[in-house]
């Protein structure tokens, strides 16, 4: 192993994970180059972690609890972002992105963001599908159907989620996610970007996304003195 492979690894180690093993990760196999490597909007100084995700994806249901895992194993000189996926319109997902991005708007993601994936993949009350037939629903969740369970689960009254949700601002944000998918190239979830240079897909398996996202918060740290 190179010299500065061995320090990744040292440091990775360091960081006492349940996500952490001591190895290094190979490019094209483990992880893909984002070219050309992309601007990212995190605090000065921090490294941007993202998951590209929908509340209509199951595989992102299942992700979820990786996600938590993830965000405890992630050092300091780290910042992890949710960006929503809209991509797959049958199954509703333009709509989850909007509500995503109301709710960040608003402050309450982080408060609701597993409630969510319950209400769609657990309860059922925002399914998108039968579980019994795996048919989609017609007619699909409304945002305002998703206004009653953010009120339910956050307390922010429907109207105003759904004044926020509505809005241009909101229109805007979800134009600039919908590029960002496209500059980082991604295109399947739930996908990890580090840095804005690498991307992250679930060939690996939800486990191994989590140690290679540390493994090169750790490489990038070497690389930045941080």
């Amino acid at each position: 192993m190179m010299r500065n492979q061995w320090i990744v690894t040292l440091l990775v180690l360091s960081l006492g994970s349940p996500l952490v093993r001591a190895q290094a990760f190979t490019e094209g196999k483990d992880y893909f180059l984002i070219e050309p490597a992309q601007a990212t909007h995190v605090a000065p100084g921090k490294i941007e972690v993202a998951e590209f995700f929908s509340y209509g994806c199951p595989f992102c249901a299942q992700f979820s609890p990786y996600m938590d895992q993830l965000k405890k194993s992630l050092p300091a000189s780290a910042e992890l972002v949710y960006i929503p996926a809209s991509f797959n319109r049958a199954e509703d997902w333009p709509m989850f992105q909007r509500a995503v991005c109301a709710a960040q708007m608003l402050g309450i993601f982080e408060k609701t963001n597993d409630a969510m994936f319950d209400a769609v993949w657990k309860s059922g009350e925002l399914a998108v599908s039968d579980p019994q037939t795996h048919r989609l629903k017609v007619p699909q969740p409304t945002i305002e159907d998703v206004a009653n369970v953010y009120h339910r689960i956050s307390g922010v009254p429907a109207d105003k989620f759904l004044s926020t949700a509505n809005s241009f601002a909101v229109d805007v944000k979800m134009r600039a996610d919908d590029a960002l998918l496209t500059s980082y190239q991604v295109d399947s979830t739930p996908t990890l970007t580090v840095a804005g240079k690498y991307r992250i897909s679930t060939a690996g398996g939800m486990q191994k996304m989590g140690e290679i996202a540390v493994w090169l918060v750790a490489k990038e740290s070497v690389k930045s003195g941080k």
